[in-house]
């Protein structure tokens, strides 16, 4: 169509809203009217059926083709006049008329414009829609969860045909449209208040409080026989759940499997541990410890402890790490797993459809399949990286001599708890990061005091640098820089890269079975951790979005049950109260908002301090450097959020989680006795300045005003009191 003519009919469209507004025409679209006419409208409707009809059909098809108000008035009003075999015809062709004429009046004027200017970002969702359309359509018909008015509007905007969009819309809306009319013959019959309460009209309003509920449940059954049709269901099964991953998420996820007594496969091709155990946690914060211990010990003078130098046997650290390792590994081995009642599987699992896993050629037949393979660390492509040696999270353990120079690359939580350990056993360590500032996730605050200390650990830290290429040599390589502009030179002869994870979804055989990921490369898991395929869940690093070992321990939990019950009822994951902590030191702990994100969401905070270089236990440990940081809601104290940085700040962090959990603020955790002298006293210190934040200032004062009438004082008396400190430290 021409320019000049998608004018035209833009203003006719235009006028024709206009009028509808300006001569207020939707007060005869009310259903207290159109209530208070209905007996004239009947007379009419006996007197001249036909014309009544096709009035009635007309004005449905401009109110819908319009997107004006008043369709689900209309609907109840055919039911009223024409009766529900009637009243169902004319309304369910007016309104999927009407609801076309509406979609090619978008498609006319703005599709073009739209997908010409949105055209990279739309890419993925015309191919749904060419792919999937008719089905996502019919789904919103069904099941009404954006109004029928945007739909019309957006569908014209994608590549849909319009008799497509005719006819499925015409199916989509027959069973909403049938429960509406239904209600609007029941409505035309009350005529007292004894109607009100018969049978029928109370049964047509159980429909429409059902018919959500009842058409949710049936696409639900529509879609996953529609996505189920190409695989051929076994007669019977070998085990209810087939877990495919030893990491944190799988072991949990098998263990609450075989605890409901439910049969389990669990299958893993390399250590059961997965990286937690093996490559991860454990033996990170066994490095951590080590070096906490040679930092405490170069400072012993501060306690009047006299050392000596301070030499680091670098092999024997590394070694305690795996000796450490194997106390822990048994609590995950095979041996327990099968104890438990779990089918442990060593090798290499792909899944051939939704209820068969292949293992090293086996074949195993399960009602559901959980994805818990974890994910590796990312190799960046850094021009020249493949010409230099390189250890990542999962290899560096196997390190025995100290390295001359390190280069860590990442200044995100590895990176940092990685450069601070290495630096305090006396490897000179030089970190690169792209980033502004280490730890980006953080605030602020918190990341500049973890940047301190590292600093004054040795660590030569560059952010704000970009990694250019790598350049091999002898014994020494280089990394060639960029930062402002200004070209930097970095000799190494240890490479760490700490840049990020991908999850490890290669040879699952996911591609084939059309089981989306996301843009970071992780499984596309819906609200309840179900992937596009029902019966196939995934948990863990692998479904992201937080990589944290509680957090993949707690997702199991969600894919366990809803995989083995979902059948009756599916649970969705909370994450709203989901802790995290970098392990340098000081350590950050943090739950729920922190500044930062507060800001960018526009959520407007007041933020309660408290510094740890004011807590008792903190001086005497030399660890007085931190502080606790809350988030409330202004004028409440309901804790949205929760930030510590200071020594332990991992452990304190638990009494915020609690109380975000079970939802009591500031003032319980005030009224909560903590011994002292401890470090928790800090949470309470910090929930008593915010108290004091908001005293109530009226009535102080009148009770300063009792006293010292019970003292028999003036008001000059009251000028200077003394205020003697409470003993134990801050009240």
């Amino acid at each position: 169509m021409t320019t000049s003519r998608k004018v035209v009919l833009l203003l006719a469209i235009l006028l024709a809203v206009g009028l509808f507004f300006s001569l207020d025409l939707g007060r005869f679209l009310s259903l207290d009217y159109i209530t208070s006419q209905r007996d004239l409208l009947q007379q009419q409707v006996a007197a001249h059926p036909w014309v009544s009809g096709l009035a009635f059909f007309l004005i449905y098809i401009a109110v819908t083709g319009l997107s004006l108000p008043g369709a689900a008035v209309l609907t109840l009003l055919g039911g009223a006049l024409f009766g529900l075999a009637w009243g169902l015809v004319v309304v369910s062709f007016a309104s999927s008329i009407g609801a076309t004429l509406a979609f090619l009046a978008s498609r006319i004027l703005f599709r073009e414009s739209v997908q010409r200017r949105f055209g990279d970002s739309l890419r993925s969702v015309n191919r749904g829609v060419e792919r999937d359309g008719s089905f996502y359509l019919f789904g919103l018909r069904l099941v009404p969860v954006f109004p029928f008015f945007v739909i019309n509007l957006v569908m014209g905007l994608t590549p849909m045909k319009a008799a497509r969009f005719y006819w499925v819309s015409q199916l989509g809306m027959l069973p909403g449209t049938l429960v509406y009319v239904n209600a609007g013959t029941q409505l035309g019959q009350v005529d007292s208040l004894a109607g009100i309460v018969s049978p029928g009209l109370i049964g047509s309003f159980v429909l429409l409080a059902l018919f959500p509920l009842i058409a949710r449940r049936v696409m639900n059954a529509i879609r996953h026989r529609r996505l189920l049709k190409p695989y051929s269901k076994p007669a019977r099964f070998d085990r209810n759940l087939v877990v495919i991953g030893a990491g944190s998420a799988g072991l949990v996820t098998a263990y609450i499997a075989a605890a409901t007594r439910a049969s389990v496969s669990l299958v893993e091709r390399h250590r059961m541990g997965g990286d937690c155990l093996n490559t991860g946690c454990v033996p990170s914060k066994t490095l951590i410890k080590s070096a906490r211990i040679a930092h405490d010990a170069r400072r012993s003078d501060h306690f009047g402890i006299d050392t000596g130098p301070v030499s680091v046997n670098f092999p024997a650290v590394m070694e305690r790490i795996q000796s450490v390792i194997q106390t822990i590994e048994p609590h995950d081995s095979v041996e327990r797993y099968t104890g438990l009642g779990v089918d442990c599987i060593t090798g290499s699992a792909r899944i051939l459809d939704p209820w068969r896993v292949e293992v090293d050629g086996r074949v195993l037949t399960t009602r559901n399949i959980v994805i818990a393979t974890g994910a590796r660390p990312f190799v960046p492509p850094i021009e020249g990286i493949e010409q230099v040696p390189y250890y990542t999270s999962d290899t560096i353990w196997s390190l025995r001599q100290a390295p001359e120079k390190m280069l860590i690359l990442g200044g995100g939580p590895i990176g940092c708890e990685l450069a601070q350990a290495f630096a305090r056993l006396d490897v000179p360590v030089t970190q690169v990061d792209l980033a502004p500032r280490i730890l980006p996730r953080e605030d602020e605050d918190a990341a500049r005091l973890v940047e301190r200390s590292l600093v004054a650990d040795g660590v030569d830290l560059h952010t704000g640098t970009r990694a250019i290429r790598f350049e091999a040599g002898d014994g020494l390589h280089t990394l060639v820089c960029d930062r402002d502009g200004t070209e930097i030179r970095i000799e190494f002869d240890t490479l760490l890269l700490a840049v990020g994870r991908k999850a490890n979804t290669d040879g699952l055989g996911l591609d084939k079975l059309g089981i989306d990921l996301n843009a970071n490369g992780t499984v596309q898991v819906d609200e309840t951790l179900q992937t596009r395929l029902p019966g196939i869940y995934a948990c863990g690093d692998v479904a992201g979005p937080y990589q944290f070992t509680h957090a993949a321990a707690h997702q199991a939990w969600y894919a366990s049950v809803n995989s083995l019950f979902g059948t009756f009822r599916r649970f969705k994951v909370d994450y709203r109260v989901l802790p995290w902590t970098t392990f340098t030191d000081p350590e950050v702990a943090r739950v729920g908002l922190n500044e930062q994100e507060a800001a960018e969401q526009g959520i407007e905070v007041e933020v309660t301090t408290y510094g740890l270089d004011d807590l008792d236990r903190a001086i005497a440990e030399g660890d007085a450097e931190g502080f606790v940081k809350v988030l409330t809601p202004p004028g409440k104290d309901r804790i949205l959020g929760a930030t510590i940085a200071g020594h332990h700040a991992g452990e304190l962090i638990t009494e915020f989680i609690s109380a975000m959990k079970h939802g009591y603020g500031l003032n319980k955790i005030l009224g909560t006795i903590h011994v002292y002298p401890t470090l928790s006293e800090a949470n309470k210190f910090a929930a008593g300045n915010w108290k004091k934040a908001h005293a109530p200032e009226a009535a102080l004062n009148l009770l300063q005003r009792f006293h010292r009438w019970r003292r028999g004082g003036t008001r000059e008396q009251d000028a200077t009191p003394a205020h003697p400190e409470t003993p134990g430290g801050p009240s």
